[in-house]
């Protein structure tokens, strides 16, 4: 193959690249796809949605011909991705880029969107995890993005939010055991066994309190009131902690855009041949230029500036001075 032919080939495939790769709003064949996708994920899901009825039965053929079409449309999807993996992981090799996006979230989902139709047309489940992939457009570069801010909230409080479920899973199994050894023997059938207790407390820790199974002991009838009220802090807990990271995320942004004015009086001066500072000391400067040296900059060196310390070639002085012109030439 050509060198041009070569060349021509990774044009193509850049541009592939840069079309299903999601965020691009700037380009309108990308923006286009996006849009094309969403279409065919919605109505790929309401498809399957649809066939579920009987009343709809008679439309089933046509339901099967909207549900192939989309489905090689995600084909088609997941094999250009797959060919531009080594674009996506540029640092890694084809083999190794492409296996990288094989076993990575986002192509096991691709992967579980497709094989439904083709293999495992009973399982509904698995048809359903279409829908975790409409959940990829959320990924844009906006730096105010409602998504990012949920994500980025979430991973700077997941050590919180773990304790707290861990929390809630001790009460649960702990409420759990409590009211199946107190209402076993007055109800063998309804708490049947610990399963059955872990579904109460559930019920009632999140204060959902479904009502088919209940205590009727007095002394199930107060576990209940004691887990119910425990409930509604053991929900809270975790609620403050995001409620306070979307706080804290939300002020970090607006302080993000705050600007500083600068300060005129403060500058840097590199130490050349042209300042005629070298082997100068820091007493020197400030006696002859009335110069305030704050740090001297050496390298990746930060030297405070005493008054015997000398200055050498490439050093940066952070300086006061009414004298500091920051004009640009």
């Amino acid at each position: 193959m050509e060198l041009s032919e070569i060349k021509k080939n990774n044009k193509l495939k850049k541009r592939i690249f840069d079309i299903i790769q999601i965020g691009n709003k700037y380009d309108f064949p990308s923006r286009a796809f996006d849009f094309l996708i969403v279409t065919v994920i919605i109505l790929n899901i309401l498809t399957v949605f649809l066939s579920t009825f009987d009343e709809l039965s008679r439309f089933k053929t046509g339901f099967k011909i909207i549900e192939g079409v989309t489905v090689l449309i995600f084909c088609i999807e997941y094999v250009l991705r797959i060919w531009t993996a080594d674009l996506l992981y540029p640092k890694l090799g084809k083999l190794k880029a492409r296996m990288r996006f094989l076993i990575s979230f986002d192509g096991i989902v691709d992967l579980l969107t497709i094989l439904p139709f083709i293999f495992l047309d009973g399982f509904i489940v698995f048809r359903m995890l279409r829908v975790v992939r409409i959940f990829h457009l959320f990924r844009v570069n906006a730096h105010y993005d409602s998504f990012h801010v949920i994500t980025t909230v979430l991973i700077e409080k997941k050590n919180q939010i773990f304790s707290s479920v861990f929390i809630i899973i001790v009460l649960m199994l702990a409420s759990s055991l409590g009211i199946y050894s107190v209402e076993h023997e007055a109800q063998p059938e309804v708490f049947s066994n610990a399963f059955s207790g872990i579904w109460w407390s559930v019920s009632t820790l999140l204060t959902v309190g479904y009502g088919d199974i209940y205590p009727v002991t007095v002394i199930g009838k107060l576990i209940g009131i004691c887990i119910a009220f425990l409930g509604v802090g053991v929900v809270a807990i975790p609620t403050g902690i995001i409620s306070a990271g979307f706080v804290e995320q939300y002020t970090k942004n607006q302080q993000s855009d705050v600007r500083f004015p600068d300060i005129k009086e403060v500058g840097e001066i590199l130490i050349d041949r042209k300042s005629g500072f070298s082997g100068m000391s820091v007493l020197d400067i400030r006696e002859k230029y009335s110069l305030s040296i704050h740090v001297i900059l050496r390298g990746e060196l930060t030297i405070v500036p005493v008054d015997s310390v000398k200055l050498k070639m490439n050093d940066i002085l952070i300086v006061k001075s009414e004298k500091i012109d920051k004009s640009k030439k």
